[in-house]
């Protein structure tokens, strides 16, 4: 049996906006976005690329993370994307 995996992700849209995001799967869920069936943000907010997106060992420590990723300013979302570093809480 596969154990199943749990990410949290980030995506640039066209309006230079960040959304952050968890799913079990990264492109299908990219792919969900794209076509206005992901979440209403998205749908206002076209995805254009993922900038960014980490592996969590439990669906509750990627939760977590989600949680604590949206509520930081988008400069810390930025260093986090650009540093290639894991998201630690």
């Amino acid at each position: 049996m596969q154990d199943k995996k749990f990410f949290v992700y980030l995506l640039l849209t066209e309006r230079n906006t960040l959304y952050c995001g968890y799913t079990n799967d990264v492109e299908k869920r990219f792919q969900t976005h794209l076509s206005g069936k992901g979440a209403k943000y998205t749908r206002i907010n076209k995805p254009v690329q993922i900038v960014w997106s980490q592996e969590f060992a439990t669906k509750s420590d990627a939760l977590k993370a989600e949680i604590k990723i949206k509520k930081l300013p988008r400069t810390k979302k930025e260093e986090l994307i650009n540093s290639n570093k894991s998201f630690s809480f």
